[in-house]
């Protein structure tokens, strides 16, 4: 079933074109890979599916993106309950100077939970789903800035699903990592699919072909190819696509 619907869609910044008339669906449950070379749009596309682009003066964008079948760019639409829907993992990890336990709270929290024992078992189930509460149990009031990196990354994993998002964008989530980190991190991302529908941009193109169910070629804004992995890397369509997983440019 897709869960993301994108029609004829365009983005600008100022008179400048960033996203050209991307069309494409994406599933439910699977991992959808966004690649191509820096500056591509790829980012920017990935903000555009929880408007966090919104933020930035001078944009503007046309054409349709539908989350369940509702356009989130329509004038009416809850921009709150649209960012409930879908949890965001940056590039670096970026846990906030709390406690471990105050950061994955603190979605909870900012959306009015009062329940102490519910915030309780959802920081647990989130950290369990992060696969970091066997090492960080006995630590919850430590601060989150004396974890290791690839355990900051998890920490922010789990705060994002804390609020029971549908969907997680993650925005190179892996760059900041060591290789062992970056290992247990795509783990996490092939189990998290179970539950929610990961969407994730990465220059990585061999985590692309481990992790992901669909991968999207972007190539200056426009979206070159789309199909599944295994095929995109394997038989892609265009010569294109094919100069850039060989590593011929980009």
């Amino acid at each position: 079933m897709n869960k993301v619907e994108i029609s004829n869609f365009n983005f600008y910044y100022g008179q400048t074109q960033c996203l050209k008339n991307i069309s494409f669906d994406i599933t439910s449950h699977q991992v959808t890979s966004i690649i191509g070379p820096s500056g591509c749009g790829k980012s920017t596309f990935l903000r555009c599916l929880n408007r966090m682009n919104d933020l930035i003066p001078g944009v503007r964008m046309d054409g349709v993106i539908n989350i369940d079948g509702q356009d989130i760019n329509a004038p009416q639409l809850d921009v709150v309950s649209l960012r409930k829907k879908i949890g965001m993992v940056f590039q670096k990890p970026n846990p906030f100077p709390k406690t471990i336990f105050d950061n994955v709270a603190y979605g909870l929290r900012i959306n009015g939970i009062k329940d102490q024992d519910y915030i309780d078992d959802k920081v647990q189930e989130s950290l369990k789903n992060a696969v970091l509460w066997d090492e960080v149990k006995d630590r919850l009031n430590s601060s989150a800035l004396a974890l290791s990196g690839g355990q900051q990354q998890r920490l922010c994993v789990a705060r994002a699903l804390a609020i029971a998002p549908e969907i997680v964008l993650m925005d190179e989530p892996a760059s900041a990592l060591d290789p062992i980190a970056t290992a247990k991190l795509e783990e996490l991302i092939v189990k998290l699919k179970e539950k929610y529908t990961i969407i994730i941009v990465t220059h990585n193109m061999q985590q692309a072909a481990r992790i992901s169910d669909m991968t999207a070629f972007f190539m200056q804004g426009d979206l070159v190819e789309y199909k599944h992995t295994k095929q995109l890397f394997t038989h892609p369509d265009k010569k294109i696509t094919e100069d850039y997983i060989t590593g011929r440019f980009g």
